[in-house]
């Protein structure tokens, strides 16, 4: 039995982990819903806690079945950091429906309802593509997609506008975000675009002291997405999607080339787009009065645009303190669009500064997850996909948090896999199951042979390390390659002939060298002649 063989056999897939985490996961959320349902749901009788769960639970087997199926090396603390994340937001969207009226308590069933639908597009997700480097071949089709995902919304009688951002399309009785699955295809096609170009972005241009600044033709890239995302921000009056599509591809050009430089000038064109759009749009420059003057009276009162959303949140979150009130026992349904935008100070409110940081340490968890997956990735693209889906989950959360909290001005996104909303939950559970795959072929043992795909076969191509180091160029299990003949004997000092003091470049000189260039040549002689060394260092025949 070969030796890739026997480590195929011993790595262990820890689907059983992961399970275990599961139950984990389930019992905190089957004990958020049951304090609802008794507290909040008391005068009502409720008794769906027990529904939701046996559902939730469900669907969650069911992937981690598929995941012993079809990707049994996936990373085993994803899925049960996004069950606990969902199940959160579940229990938080049905206790704010208690408090409203009978017959408007619809938005829990609603979200248990995507939640299984988001899990099943999952399964199918880890069945239909099994390998993610499939993703690749169809790089300018991605880019189409999404185009035509961002500008839906503006097709008359298809889009409409909520809350001022026209960003929703409705097909029938169901309003779609196309947003949310534009950030997966983005990313797709962004890693794709980068594994591919990276060579030709990392040719040197100018040079600023210690910059070493990219060709004015490779900025073109860079350009398209500075104006996808004004054109985002100017048309659809979206500046939470705009900052987010925008960051995505700035931290993936810069995990692509690891210079700088890219972060320099992406950071230059957001600050010239937000100065561009502080004074020319209105909706932009009343969510900065928001952002630094809340308390204002008169923005406070301020109808539509005022703070009252906002400060409401601060309110909320200083209620609940650090151990918060207890599941059903405060007021969060005063708080204005509490089930999306603000479902982050609703937590607050009820389970106070504690139960925040677990849910931060969630997505830190899962954001970290992603990224070692990544590392892990055999492949450019799969290095680029993985950090990027992983920064895209990650940057939403702080865009969102930082917006209730008044670190950065609101901007309407939701948070990841805890909102109420079926798009973003859908789309976040397809990015989830090609995370998952990355990770599975990331961890899961090689096989050995020649190269067969494509990308493989380009990496293979280029064994020299690139000028400017960057993270395609690290793997999880990297080792020094085997050197060949000529070059560690060119390299290596003579350390048998080194005396204490002497130069290392200094020779030996009289009866030592002539004995030794005859014992060397002796030695060479004895060398069959059709011996040659390859690349590995060994001789073949």
């Amino acid at each position: 039995m070969s030796v890739t063989a026997n480590r195929a056999k011993k790595l262990p897939t820890r689907r059983n982990t992961e399970l275990f985490l599961l139950v984990l996961a389930l019992g905190v959320t089957a004990l958020a819903e049951f304090l609802v349902s008794t507290t909040a749901g008391s005068s009502r009788n409720d008794q769906s806690w027990l529904p939701n769960i046996l559902v939730l639970g469900a669907f969650g087997v069911g992937v981690n079945i598929s995941l012993r199926i079809w990707a049994k090396y996936a990373d085993p603390y994803i899925l049960p950091v996004l069950v606990a994340l969902n199940g959160i937001g579940l229990a938080m969207i049905h206790r704010l429906d208690l408090a409203g009226p009978p017959e408007l308590a619809t938005a829990a069933t609603s979200q248990l309802l995507y939640s299984g639908v988001g899990m099943a597009s999952a399964v199918i997700i880890l069945w239909v593509i099994r390998d993610h480097r499939v993703l690749r071949k169809f790089t300018y089709v991605w880019l189409a997609v999404s185009v035509v995902l961002l500008l839906l919304p503006m097709v008359p009688g298809l889009g409409f506008a909520t809350y001022g951002a026209r960003i929703w399309i409705r097909i029938g009785s169901f309003s779609v975000q196309p947003g949310e699955f534009a950030k997966v295809t983005l990313a797709i096609f962004f890693a794709s675009y980068l594994a591919s170009k990276r060579d030709l972005i990392l040719l040197a241009g100018h040079k600023i002291g210690p910059l070493q600044l990219p060709r004015y033709r490779d900025l073109a890239p860079m350009l398209i997405a500075w104006c996808i995302a004004m054109g985002i921000m100017v048309l659809q009056t979206d500046l939470g999607s705009a900052l987010m599509f925008f960051g995505l591809f700035m931290v993936m050009i810069y995990v692509a080339t690891g210079r700088i430089s890219w972060i320099l000038i992406g950071g230059g064109l957001v600050a010239l787009g937000g100065l561009f759009a502080y004074i020319f749009m209105r909706h932009v420059r009343a969510r900065f009065q928001i952002w630094y003057d809340a308390f204002n009276p008169d923005i406070y009162y301020r109808d539509p645009g005022g703070s009252y959303q906002v400060v409401q949140g601060l309110f909320g979150m200083a209620h609940g303190g650090l151990g918060g009130t207890g599941l059903g026992a405060g007021s969060p349904e005063r708080i204005p669009v509490a089930k999306s935008d603000m479902i982050y100070a609703a937590l607050g409110e009820e389970i106070g500064l504690v139960g925040l940081f677990a849910v931060v340490m969630f997505f830190l968890l899962f954001a970290s997850r992603g990224i070692r997956a990544g590392l892990g990735a055999r492949d450019g693209f799969g290095k680029l996909l993985a950090t990027g889906l992983s920064f895209a989950v990650a940057f939403q959360f702080f865009i969102v948090t930082g917006g209730v909290l008044r670190i950065i001005p609101l901007t309407g996104l939701t948070t990841p896999f805890m909102s109420a909303g079926g798009s973003s939950l859908l789309a976040n559970w397809v990015l989830a199951a090609v995370l998952l795959l990355i990770s599975h072929n990331a961890r899961r043992p090689a096989t050995g042979g020649l190269l067969t795909s494509e990308d493989d076969s380009l990496l293979a191509s280029k064994l020299s390390a690139p000028e400017t180091p960057s993270a395609l160029d690290a793997r999880e299990d990297d080792r020094p390659r085997p050197e060949s003949n000529h070059t560690s004997q060119a390299n290596r000092p003579n350390q048998s002939n080194a005396r204490p003091g002497a130069h290392p470049a200094a020779r030996p000189s009289g009866r030592r060298a002539a004995h030794r260039a005859g014992h060397q040549g002796h030695r060479d002689d004895s060398r069959p002649s059709d011996a040659r060394p390859n690349a590995g260092g060994a001789t073949s025949a």
